[in-house]
């Protein structure tokens, strides 16, 4: 099979249309949680945290149904090492980051134990229903300690201040309701085009759709968390910032990879635990540990960006001499 300008297009578009699409439903479904009067800071870690992370699940979802499982999980673990890597790598660079919310705090070591877990249940090699049903189990469970956490720190959380200001105010629920559905139909329309051209890409040059999954896939659907956290840090908002990519990576390691396992189970490429299960892991610890460093304000400065940065390159790199062999 050859590869298609068609292919390349589809997978551009879709990127394209993930990333607006990601955009509208954050500001349609924060629109509709604000009016209903839900509490900012709930707003900021489930609502925000799930609209960021919404072009990942339904390309995870899609690549399920159509049977390219691979592709789903070379997203989610690609996403998350490009959100560490390369989100908060690109962030630190451009404005150190500071850690004060204490919401975050506690949502670290869940991550780092999430990532053991998920270890756990990938380690025989296949991703199964009964995996799927767990991650998503844990998933929703999280969803509620979240939301149980947020309302009993919203009062004096740094963090609260800093998700009001990203909010719309002025939105009526009309709107807010329209750019909901507006961003959901554009969601799965973006999903379906990059689906279908990474598979054809990936058939085109002979390369496991696990790969185009980790580098094509995972850095479009990221892309999102990038300018969030850009621009929360520019905002002088580096606990939101950081939180983007906390959050994102939670609902990637349950929900983005425990969809396909339920719509369609699949034995593992073994390089997913030899090779890129261990680099995500690898930088979720480095990641933990500078944030649980002795400073009585964890930050991320520079040239930790600089490093974590110099890791996602590094990675990239290897991923493109093992497609090339």
């Amino acid at each position: 099979m050859e590869l298609s300008g068609m292919d390349l297009g589809a997978v551009a578009l879709g990127i394209v249309a993930l990333v607006w699409g990601a955009d509208r439903f954050v500001l349609g479904a924060a629109g509709v949680a604000r009016n209903l009067g839900v509490s900012t800071l709930v707003i900021g870690l489930v609502i925000v945290g799930f609209g960021t992370s919404a072009p990942e699940l339904l390309v995870s979802a899609m690549a399920g149904l159509e049977g390219a499982t691979g592709l789903a999980v070379g997203n989610a673990l690609g996403s998350n090492i490009a959100n560490i890597g390369l989100v908060l790598g690109t962030t630190a660079l451009i404005v150190p980051l500071a850690v004060h919310s204490g919401v975050l705090k506690r949502e670290f070591p869940v991550l780092l134990f999430m990532c053991f877990a998920v270890l756990i249940l990938l380690w025989d090699g296949y991703l199964g229903r009964l995996d799927g049903f767990i991650l998503v189990a844990a998933l929703v469970g999280l969803i509620y300690w979240t939301v149980r956490l947020a309302l009993r720190e919203r009062d004096h959380d740094p963090l609260q201040a800093e998700v009001a200001e990203e909010i719309p105010e002025s939105i009526t629920m009309g709107a807010a309701v329209l750019w909901l559905v507006v961003g959901l139909v554009v969601l799965l329309a973006g999903a379906r085009m990059v689906v279908w051209g990474a598979v054809n890409i990936a058939h085109a040059f002979g390369v496991s759709e696990v790969i185009i999954g980790l580098t094509i896939v995972a850095i479009g659907t990221s892309l999102p968390e990038l300018a969030a956290s850009i621009m929360g840090a520019l905002k002088g908002e580096p606990d939101l910032a950081i939180g983007n990519v906390v959050g994102s990576n939670l609902f990637n390691l349950l929900g983005v990879l425990g969809l396909p396992a339920l719509i369609h189970p699949e034995v593992l490429d073994a390089s997913v635990l030899s090779r890129d299960y261990p680099v995500m892991l690898g930088l979720t610890l480095a990641l933990f540990l500078l944030v649980y460093s002795r400073r009585r304000t964890p930050r991320i400065g520079r040239g930790s960006g600089f490093l974590l940065l110099g890791a996602y390159g590094a990675y990239m790199t290897t991923l493109y001499f093992v497609t090339v062999s």
